[in-house]
């Protein structure tokens, strides 16, 4: 797995109870490397001097700059907010939270899913968290992550709980 390592603690954040960064692969990067090989190839289509080397300097960077792009989204649980991809979920709104296994995310993606609820879906994680969003204008977030009984344990843990009288 190619997670990141949490953040440092600092004076003004307390520690996250859960932080994860969902990379792509990193042999995708080979691939992305060999994409950009092709079309810097296709550009570069026999040109002698500066133009034969200029498809490349800009085609494999970029290739590779996508992925980089595509794989910085952060979920993360810290003092009582669930913040992924900088929008945040008061813990005090979240309600009832249930894995969806690999299996089940085309039924929970497509027919299951309702318009208004926050997604933050990656194709190459398998399973999905799914959290129930009270009083707010979306109904529940859909997020994909490498360690879903992990993220439900930190929004428990950290989910403001009624006082029993």
């Amino acid at each position: 797995m190619s997670e990141r390592v949490p953040e440092t603690d600092s004076a003004t954040a307390g520690p996250a109870a859960f932080d994860e960064r969902l990379s792509v692969p990193v042999w995708w990067y080979l691939l992305a490397v060999g994409l950009g090989v092709l079309m810097g190839a296709q550009i570069h289509m026999g040109y002698p001097g500066l133009r034969a080397w200029l498809g490349y300097l800009v085609m494999v960077p970029l290739c590779v700059g996508v992925l980089w792009w595509m794989g910085r989204s952060r979920t993360t649980v810290r003092d009582g907010v669930l913040i992924s991809n900088g929008r945040e979920l008061p813990l005090s709104a979240a309600g009832v939270t249930d894995t969806v296994a690999r299996a089940d995310k085309q039924q929970a993606m497509g027919p299951d899913l309702d318009p208004q609820a926050y997604v933050l879906h990656r194709a190459w994680v398998g399973p999905l968290v799914r959290v129930q969003a009270t009083g707010r204008d979306e109904p529940y977030w859909v997020l994909s992550t490498r360690r879903p009984d992990a993220l439900r344990a930190a929004i428990a843990a950290q989910a403001p709980h009624p006082q029993q009288s």
